[in-house]
């Protein structure tokens, strides 16, 4: 669990930002998105991990937003989204782009995608990259499942409701657990992973997301990716550790950057926001400026 400590002036601005909601139906199945910015401006979705919600992005996406439409869906089986009898990689990447296309027509998005967001980010890389301006896979490995099907065993079943409220938020916990000092941010991600239930609260996610058949494709389709890709990893993640970053940029050509952001676990939104942001920022900019016409200057006359 997260020590107590002072809540930030920035995050209560971000909690502030203008913020608006959408919803759509794909194959039946209602995905819901937030969104933050201008929606005339370039496109970035933001996509969380297994067991996760959208809320996840709250500290970052606002300022993401001076320059970005800033897109983060709740997954199909997560949040506030509906439930399907089966869940898979490659669905979940279909679904980013309709989300996509409902929110920003056909302008090409770049998507962010941390752990199992990363992994669908991979998926989406390969089978519709043509369509995205680019991809950056956060603490995602291609070499295991995603760390949240470790849960399989404990949550894999019907969800538990809780009395109240406050003893609900005292269960949450990260997976795979790992040290947090951001108790105001973990404190808020807990708040928005519970619902009200009969008879109290309980998780928002669909406990038959564990049970989904575990990926056997994901480093032929980073191998195949076919739009700018780069990779960001926890300097102590165990879920990246520096062998598995090292396939990934191996199987990337050793073309796609690779970014260490110190002092992060696995969850390096949450114990690391500014300096994800900072490294987000940064790698974006650089792939705009590589995609901009190129300016030759005028020869005095």
């Amino acid at each position: 669990m997260a020590e107590d400590s002072a809540t930030p002036g920035w995050f209560l601005a971000a909690l502030q930002s203008p913020c608006s909601g959408g919803m759509i139906e794909v194959d039946g199945c209602p995905l819901h998105y937030l969104a933050w910015g201008d929606p005339a401006s370039p496109p970035l979705l933001l996509v969380h991990g297994g067991l996760a919600h959208a809320r996840w992005w709250t500290a970052i996406a606002p300022q993401l937003a001076r320059h970005y439409y800033v897109i983060a869906p709740d997954l199909a089986g997560h949040g506030d989204s509906g439930r399907r009898a089966n869940y898979t990689l490659e669905a979940w990447a279909a679904d980013l782009l309709a989300v996509s296309r409902a929110a920003c027509g056909e302008r090409r998005p770049v998507i962010v995608g941390h752990s199992l967001g990363g992994q669908i980010a991979i998926t989406a890389a390969a089978l519709y990259g043509r369509q995205l301006a680019g991809v950056v896979v956060v603490d995602a490995p291609v070499t295991r499942p995603d760390p949240e099907s470790g849960a399989l065993v404990q949550h894999a079943r019907p969800l538990k409701v809780y009395p109240d409220l406050a003893g609900a938020m005292a269960r949450f916990r990260l997976l795979p657990q790992q040290p947090c000092e951001n108790a105001w941010l973990f404190n808020y991600i807990a708040r928005h992973s519970l619902r009200e239930a009969e008879g109290g609260w309980s998780w928002k996610f669909d406990p038959a997301v564990l049970s989904r058949p575990l990926p056997t494709s994901l480093a032929d389709y980073l191998a195949r990716a076919a739009c700018p890709l780069a990779m960001v990893r926890g300097e102590y993640s165990a879920v990246v550790p520096p062998e598995t970053a090292e396939l990934m940029y191996e199987l990337c050509e050793r073309s796609a950057p690779l970014i260490e952001i110190p002092c992060s676990w696995h969850h390096l939104l949450i114990d690391q926001p500014l300096a994800f942001l900072s490294a987000l920022r940064a790698l974006l900019a650089a792939w705009e400026h590589a995609s901009a016409p190129v300016r030759r200057a005028q020869a005095a006359p």
